[in-house]
Formats: C-alpha cells, sequence, structure tokens
C-alpha cells in the first residue's frame, strides 16, 4: 500500500471528501499520485468514489465497510508511532 495509500486512508477516516479538499490533507501528495492511489485504494475494496451527474461534475471519496475495518486498526498503530518516534529517531545505543 506505501505511504502515500495509509495518508489518504487516514484523511479519509475523518469522512468522506472531495478531489480538492483530500489533495489539501494529504500534504505533499501529487495529483498524479493521488489519482494513481485513490484507484489503487479502489480497486483493493477500500475506497469508494462516487460521481453526481451534476454541473460542474462533483466527485467524493470515502471509505469502505472494509476501509473503515481497517482503520480500526490502523489508527491506533499510528497514535503508537506518533507517541514513540522521539525514541524511536534517538536509537539508545
Amino acid at each position: 500500500m506505501g505511504k502515500w495509500g495509509i495518508l489518504v486512508l487516514m484523511a479519509l477516516s475523518d469522512g468522506t471528501q472531495r478531489w480538492g479538499v483530500l489533495r489539501r490533507n494529504v500534504s505533499g501528495i501529487s495529483e498524479k499520485m493521488l489519482a494513481s492511489t485513490l484507484k489503487t485504494l479502489e480497486a483493493d475494496g477500500l475506497v469508494v468514489r462516487t460521481a453526481y451527474p451534476e454541473v460542474p461534475p462533483r466527485v467524493e471519496y470515502g471509505l469502505t465497510d472494509r476501509g473503515r475495518g481497517l482503520m480500526t486498526h490502523v489508527l491506533p498503530l499510528m497514535g503508537w508511532v506518533a507517541e514513540n518516534a522521539a525514541a524511536i529517531v534517538a536509537r539508545p545505543e
């Protein structure tokens, strides 16, 4: 899944988002990488893409049930990493 996949899933764990909002919430991701990552996550059944027949077109991305289930495990892990990052980087000898 990689770094970008986890970051996109974490952003979507806050709720459904449109493309521009999602891109702003995943700091540093390029448009090409975001598009590729979303396609992969959608193919894996973790993200759902909903296109509304409006002018201008509106597309939203959200987590599927499988994606929400995955995030119940990933978010505590990311919390642990954040709490322990300084000690991990310091690498006590």
